[in-house]
């Protein structure tokens, strides 16, 4: 896609609003089916931000007074009728893989030995990692985007952002590929620049361009031997480019935190510095992004001593927590504007998975001094067991499933892959990193803990699970579950699931549903970070070896003819496999490099970003190269990993960096007495007013809420 030809203008806009719509991804939470079918509309583009769903359905509509557009629109509803009924799916090949392409990967075919090699086999990881650098580096340096089919780059701001570079500059320094890092460098020092007239999505930014930033400072400083470069040492002219340029980008990034409320703006122009709602969702907030930006504020605040860097993100977590949601579980959507939350959808999925893993590693970035975190933390996991957690008909797998209508409404058994950051999280959270041995032998290991690590054990072999179930051994975006009605819960069980036995018609594969249009694989890292974690923490050698397995089969099916690296797929049902002449960033470095790489739209003339999605090759191959390397290699009791696995140390507080602010008081169904509740609520019932400094009303009323009678107080 070229930026430069103002003649495709229109056709992107029109992109653009098919795929960042405010509805809800996949037509799931609409009731009709032309809502159903919007996603359709996007031209099966793949996401590029981290936790935006793939088909991210519209909810802005074209003038129909306007003939031609009318025509276009029943052309579309034509097609919508066609794709409901299942003419379209599954998606046709788009390219194959050369299979003479793979004969200098022989050892794929060589029967495993009895003894095995770990190191050998993280060597395999770093050559897909050089392969993957080495085809971008000679078809598209430089640019944000690269397309190893058509061997081309594009750049999403005019002079680009370094996505790829910035992203995998600490998977260079991990693998020790010094002149890579050499290049990079160079590359940055003169040409990239964040002083340009550009909107930017917040979370994406900060995630992927100031954490990479900081997570190379902390190598190069803390470990020099890791790709040792003379530029970076003490009194090196070079020293500080790293921190340099981080606090360059924060500087512009904390414009987005200037609203009402201290919720941060889905955007900001990195010029202007001004901070600009989302262009859908009727301008609100992802909650994930608004509530994972905090590691990496906090750790600059730490670096450079300015506080402000700190309180502008820890404010985000006290207006969130004000709201007090029942049982720690939170929409998937929040207005800047006044910090209410938007709707009551319900899931750990796109919009809403970071916001949990950053509360307990908020608690381990500081070495325990904030026990505040703790404490969301443990709420949000019950209620997760309480409200979320159901059970596979037949073989009682486990599910992280939905509540597209909030904690009433009825169970969705969907998951996204994006999920399957929960069960090495939970895990993590339970020991702190430190292995099970370990936090047994310091008295740190009770019934609770155990618990916790038998959910995170049994999520782990159903997100495994989803890649066993497949032709390519690799998992669909979205994979759905055949559950009973009414649904089992925890409070049923236990359940023992089934074991992932070989063979097409196994019976347990029965309980996965993967629908055509959720068949595409994006190189997401979220599986394999988990198989991380567990096997850190386990020291169980099925997750190493269940790693080991997936690496194979992207390198089996998703690397391209000759030199230009590795491609995301289309449908992973199919044997070859159709592809997408994309290679995911967080293949490479954290985020899709191949795809939707953040992909820009255009409005009004202009490149804009939307709010979240996932690009992975440096993040999903840093997964890979750790979980094949000893437990020395950045101790998981020293470091914190932010959502795009760039590493961060732990440490403890500085004068003036705390929490400074306490949770409300709680009724016992998780409540604060004077809960505000969502914007939806809170329009349905009596309307305070909210002009600045007006007086306050009481409002009490009571509202039926799952049967009850609850009394709220509003402000």
């Amino acid at each position: 896609m070229s930026f430069s030809s103002s003649g495709t203008l229109s056709g992107h806009r029109r992109q653009h609003d098919g795929l960042w719509g405010s509805a809800g991804q996949n037509g799931y939470t609409k009731s009709n089916i032309g809502a159903k079918l919007d996603g359709y509309f996007d031209n099966r583009e793949l996401p590029m931000y981290k936790d935006k769903p793939y088909n991210y359905a519209s909810s802005r509509r074209k003038p129909l007074y306007q003939k031609w557009r009318f025509t276009f629109a029943m052309l579309l509803l034509l097609a919508a009728v066609l794709y409901w009924i299942g003419i379209f799916s599954p998606t046709k090949p788009t390219a194959k893989v050369n299979e003479s392409s793979k004969k200098s990967w022989s050892w794929l075919n060589k029967p495993s030995s009895a003894k095995v090699d770990w190191d050998e086999r993280r060597e395999k990881v770093r050559e897909a990692f050089i392969l993957s650098w080495d085809g971008y580096e000679k078809y598209a340096w430089g640019f944000d985007q690269y397309h190893p089919l058509s061997k081309k780059g594009h750049q999403m701001t005019p002079n680009g952002m370094g996505w790829i570079i910035v992203d995998a500059l600490d998977t260079l320094m991990i693998m020790n590929l010094t002149s890579r890092l050499t290049h990079a460098r160079e590359w940055m020092s003169t040409s990239l620049t964040y002083d340009q007239d550009q909107e930017v999505n917040t979370f994406e930014t900060t995630i992927r361009m100031l954490g990479g930033l900081l997570s190379a400072h902390y190598l190069s400083t803390t470990f020099p031997d890791m790709a040792p470069l003379a530029d970076d040492d003490q009194g090196a002219p070079g020293e500080d480019l790293y921190l340099e340029k981080a606090t360059d980008l924060a500087d512009r990034l904390l414009g987005a935190f200037e609203s009402n409320s201290g919720v941060p703006f889905a955007s900001v122009n990195l010029k202007t510095l001004k901070g600009i709602p989302s262009h859908a969702d009727n301008g609100a907030s992802s909650t994930a992004e608004a509530t994972s930006l905090q590691l990496e504020f906090k750790y600059l605040a730490m670096l450079t001593g300015e506080k402000d860097y700190w309180t502008k993100a820890e404010k985000v977590m006290q207006i969130v927590d004000d709201n007090a949601m029942e049982d720690g579980l939170l929409p998937i959507f929040i207005y800047a504007h006044d910090g209410t939350f938007r709707g009551a959808n319900i899931r750990l999925g796109s919009r809403g998975d970071s916001y949990y893993e950053y509360l307990i590693k908020q608690y381990l970035q500081t070495s325990a001094e904030e026990p505040i975190y703790l404490e969301l933390w443990n709420q949000a996991l019950a209620g997760i067991r309480k409200h979320l957690i159901t059970y596979s008909k037949k073989s009682h797998f486990t599910i992280l499933a939905e509540r597209p209508n909030g904690l009433g409404s009825n169970l969705q058994p969907k998951m996204d892959h994006l999920v399957c950051f929960m069960p090495g999280t939970i895990a993590l959270a339970a020991t702190g990193g430190k292995t099970v041995a370990e936090a047994k032998k310091a008295g740190q290991w009770g019934e609770k803990e155990q618990t916790d690590l038998d959910l995170a054990i049994e999520l782990t072999k159903t997100c495994w699970g989803m890649y066993k179930t497949t032709a390519t051994g690799l998992a669909p975006e979205i994979t759905f579950f055949e559950i009973d009605e009414p649904p089992k819960s925890e409070v049923d069980g236990p359940f023992r699931s089934a074991e992932l036995v070989l063979g097409a018609s196994a019976e347990w594969k029965d309980d996965y549903v993967i629908k055509g249009q959720d068949a595409h694989n994006l190189q997401r890292p979220e599986t394999v970070e988990t198989l991380f974690y567990m096997w850190r923490i386990t020291g169980d050698e099925k997750y190493r070896e269940w790693g080991w397995e997936m690496f194979k089969s992207f390198v089996n099916y998703t690397r391209v003819e000759g030199d230009a690296g590795f491609t995301s797929l289309a449908s992973v049902l199919d044997v070859p496999p159709s592809t997408r002449d994309n290679m995911e960033s967080f293949w490479l470095v954290g985020f899709p490099v191949l795809s939707p790489i953040p992909r820009p739209c255009f409005r009004f003339g202009k490149v804009i970003w939307p709010a979240n999605g996932r690009c992975n090759q440096a993040e999903t191959l840093k997964y890979f190269y750790l979980l094949f390397s000893p437990t020395d290699l950045l101790p998981l009791d020293s470091i914190v990993l932010n959502t795009e696995a760039h590493i961060f140390p732990r440490s403890k507080l500085i004068r003036g960096m705390k929490t400074g602010w306490e949770r409300k008081p709680r009724k016992k169904e998780g409540k604060a007495p004077s809960e505000r509740g969502s914007h939806n609520e809170r329009e349905e019932e009596s309307k305070p007013s909210r002009e600045e400094g007006a007086t306050e009303k009481k409002a009490e009323e009571t509202k039926s809420v799952e049967g009850k009678e609850k009394k709220k107080t509003l402000p």
